[in-house]
């Protein structure tokens, strides 16, 4: 037998092989997988705002950034004590306001002789707050309809807040999420809101 040497035109058909495909589609997938958990990820906690004003004196100051967490209200109700930031009467042509929530949903707040009393009791609040001036329309008592919170700025006497009738009771509807995260004035260090 006597082997033709010369040019051929005949192509090998070339074949995917089943192990490249699966690799492949596991990158594919692993890829797709990272978007999706950057995305939600950003949605979440990616959220950056300013403090304006001095009104949560001492804890956050006036341009201070915070980082807010969407995410957690969607899992549980905002409680007392936490520091949240919501749109005023869900205006969207407001800046976003950040206070600390001292009442919650069937709550009664009432401010009186400088002291706040939720359900006919002194609060007790970590942190030394100044005695409160103006009641606002706390001075009566106020009780809480379901989805409805009381918030207060934790520099009492400087403060546009659940008290004022430009504001008043927020309802959950108008809360973007809880302050969670801050940056240290004059650094880039991170901290966590109390």
């Amino acid at each position: 037998m006597t082997k033709k040497s010369g040019l051929s035109f005949y192509r090998k058909e070339k074949r995917i092989s089943k192990q490249a495909m699966k690799e492949t589609g596991r990158w594919i997938f692993w890829g797709l997988a990272m978007v999706l958990i950057a995305f939600v990820f950003v949605y979440c906690f990616g959220i950056k705002t300013s403090v304006i004003g001095i009104s949560m004196q001492p804890t956050l100051y006036n341009g201070q950034e915070i980082f807010i967490d969407r995410f957690s209200y969607f899992i549980v109700s905002p409680k007392q004590g936490d520091v949240v930031v919501f749109l005023p009467n869900g205006n969207d042509n407001s800046h976003y306001y950040v206070k600390r929530i001292i009442g919650t949903p069937g709550d009664t707040v009432l401010i009186q002789n400088g002291l706040i009393y939720i359900n006919g009791e002194i609060y007790e609040e970590e942190g030394n707050y100044d005695k409160i001036e103006d009641g606002g329309i706390a001075e009566n008592g106020i009780t809480l309809g379901a989805e409805e919170y009381f918030v207060l700025g934790d520099n009492r006497n400087d403060s546009e807040d659940s008290r004022s009738s430009n504001v008043g009771i927020v309802m959950r509807g108008y809360i973007i999420g809880r302050a969670w995260f801050h940056l240290q004035s004059g650094d880039t260090r991170l901290g966590f809101i109390k």
